[in-house]
């Protein structure tokens, strides 16, 4: 497969947290079946001035990129993640608030790197007027991505936080063009410090992680099986094999650095010329959507939490609509809906993650969807979260095209 794309594409895309910035390609073509979608390093923050850490945090991360590009891998992005921002940053209220995070953006973009604010969650959360600062921060700046936390081991379900969560993304949508904004901004459940895949990342410590996008991967390993019955044992082979040598370079990073290398997010990240939604149909024998994807998402969920490998955040299997061709065109065909989506999360993957719905959704609707989600990851204590996408001026059944490299054609979902 040619993974061979210029430097305009890849800066062209802005807003699709999964994949962009991308920071530059090696030299040479790579020699993987899979590309590292990001290298991502936390940073412990004093406050919204504190550049000089990220300038370290950022110099590891060129670093790091350069010890897996001599080796032959393709490093799509570099990410820079905090604790979460009302540790180091407590007057959200302040006149200068916006204006000192747009800084951090500045930088973020003069880097060609990624900053995740963390989780956002603050006793002002279910106040419309912390809704609308989040929307000016979101709608202002570029590279800034964050996330609301709804569920986890230490807070209860809370109607509020999925309020907050669904007015933020309604407001993002409206004050962003094409409502792109909201692959920035996430509700979040159960996902654990340390996840590389953003806008969900958050670091409690000065650490760094991998994740993935290895879709080709799972479609290789799933066609050179010998038998349906084998293709787990088949997938987990050839996933240790392949990722052993990543972790050793990690290893050997965290050895020469000063930073904890905590492990691969495994998660098999799809992108348009590589289908997460294909190799599942390999598997299943059938088009996504059918009788037996609810098995085949729990099988390959099965192998990625059985790999002898250290790994960390989701470790599951992500069905990002917009972002796979397969997966929206089984869409538009009408064979699954967003309530099955939810029923696949049970047993895989990220949750809801860039699902279209229609501009003109309620906001009653988008928090009965984060609620779900945060259900979910409560009911099975596993790391799910709800990045949904209402489309500004279209309708269920209409077909949304986007002016972006990385995103596909793709029909507007419904809720009921």
């Amino acid at each position: 497969m040619n993974y061979s794309i210029s430097r305009r594409q890849f800066l062209a895309l802005l807003g699709a947290s999964a994949v962009l910035p991308f920071d530059r390609l090696s030299a040479k073509a790579s020699t993987h079946n899979f590309r590292i979608r990001t290298i991502t390093a936390g940073v412990r923050m004093t406050d919204l001035e504190d550049l000089s850490t990220l300038h370290r945090a950022a110099a590891f991360l060129v670093s790091a990129r350069e010890e897996y590009l001599e080796s032959g891998y393709e490093v799509q992005t570099l990410r820079l993640s905090t604790q979460p921002l009302f540790e180091y940053f407590k007057n959200w209220q302040a006149e200068d608030s916006i204006a000192k995070i747009k800084m951090l953006d500045s930088f973020a973009q003069e880097q060609q790197m990624m900053l995740s604010l963390g989780p956002i969650n603050n006793n002002s959360q279910s106040d419309k007027v912390f809704s609308d600062w989040v929307v000016e921060l979101i709608s202002s700046t570029k590279n800034i991505s964050c996330s609301l936390i709804v569920a986890s081991a230490d807070h209860k379900l809370e109607s509020k936080n999925f309020n907050t969560a669904a007015q933020i993304m309604k407001g993002v949508a409206a004050a962003t063009q094409g409502g792109e904004g909201n692959f920035r901004f996430v509700a979040s459940a159960w996902c654990p410090s340390g996840t590389p895949f953003f806008p969900a990342s958050y670091f409690n410590d000065e650490s760094f992680s991998i994740g993935l996008e290895s879709a080709d991967l799972l479609q290789t390993s799933f066609l050179e099986k010998e038998s349906r019955r084998s293709a787990d044992k088949k997938l987990k082979e050839d996933m240790q094999a392949v990722l052993r040598p990543v972790q050793e370079k990690a290893l050997a990073i965290e050895k020469n650095g000063s930073r904890k290398y905590l492990g691969i997010d495994t998660s098999p990240a799809p992108n348009l010329d590589v289908s997460i939604g294909r190799a599942i149909e390999t598997l299943s024998g059938l088009p996504f959507g059918s009788p037996t994807t609810l098995a085949a998402c729990a099988r390959i969920t099965d192998v990625l939490k059985s790999l002898q490998l250290r790994t960390c955040g989701y470790s599951g299997l992500m069905l990002p609509i917009l972002e796979d061709t397969i997966l929206a065109k089984r869409a538009a065909e009408g064979r699954y809906r967003v309530s099955d989506l939810l029923l696949y999360s049970s047993v895989c993957g990220t949750g809801l993650d860039v699902v279209p719905l229609p501009g003109d959704i309620s906001e009653q609707q988008l928090a009965g969807l984060v609620n779900d989600v945060a259900a979910l990851a409560t009911k099975y204590r596993k790391p799910l979260s709800a990045r949904l996408f209402p489309v500004p001026g279209k309708k269920v059944g209409d077909i949304v095209k986007f002016n972006n490299p990385y995103l596909t054609d793709a029909m507007v979902m419904s809720v009921d």
